[in-house]
């Protein structure tokens, strides 16, 4: 299996043995050894994905890398993030998502009101079975645990992804101050609750919430 490191906190080293990864298209930054590049249709999962993702909005243009050596991959300056899964489901926005284990099984997930509230749209991306991820993040991510005594709000602008046995629900907390335009810019949150881990950068995205 590919193993993945860090080579500071923005670049991703992948070494191969004659494995395969699944990463952003045009993310490769260098490499050595011997390596294979090959654009896949539908974000990895062929036209019945291709078609999935059309539809749903979720575009991710994907490339399988394979080869001998170490393979090097970033994505605008992104802050880097390594996410292990075993046997459980990763749910990110195609847009943080550089680089999986080519065994690790993509797909889309119906997001809801979460969706909605961060602006990316309805459907996002799952990640499924047993391997590596890398995300990104704008500045480092932070890992929140959230248990049953301890659920956790998050802003939708700062989340990025969430693994574990998770239930999300949009909460809001518009008032009448909200409504004559004295809101905090805090008026929408997502609750997890459950057993799982959710990822937090340090900055926001510009969000329909964040503006009241």
């Amino acid at each position: 299996m590919a193993q993945f490191r860090l080579q500071g906190s923005k670049v991703l080293a992948v070494d191969m043995t004659g494995d395969a990864v699944k990463a952003k298209n045009g993310s490769m930054v260098a490499y050595d050894g011997q390596m294979a590049f090959k654009k896949m249709s539908g974000g990895g999962e062929g036209v019945r994905g291709m078609v999935t993702r059309r539809l749903t909005g979720e575009q991710m243009t994907v490339m399988e890398v394979k080869g001998h050596g170490t393979c090097y991959f970033a994505d605008r300056a992104s802050e880097i993030n390594l996410v292990s899964l075993h046997g459980d489901k990763l749910y990110v926005e195609s847009s943080n998502l550089l680089c999986t284990d080519a065994g690790l099984r993509t797909g889309t997930s119906f997001t809801g009101l979460r969706g909605g509230a961060t602006g990316n749209g309805l459907f996002t991306t799952t990640v499924e079975g047993t391997g590596q991820a890398a995300i990104m993040s704008d500045g480092p991510a932070v890992v929140l645990r959230v248990s049953a005594q301890y659920p956790l709000q998050v802003d939708p602008g700062a989340y990025i992804a969430h693994q574990g046995n998770l239930q999300q629900h949009f909460q809001s907390g518009v008032n009448f101050r909200t409504l004559i335009g004295e809101g905090s810019g805090e008026a929408f949150q997502i609750r997890f609750e459950g057993e799982g881990l959710v990822y937090v950068q340090p900055s926001e995205r510009n969000t329909v919430g964040g503006d009241v």
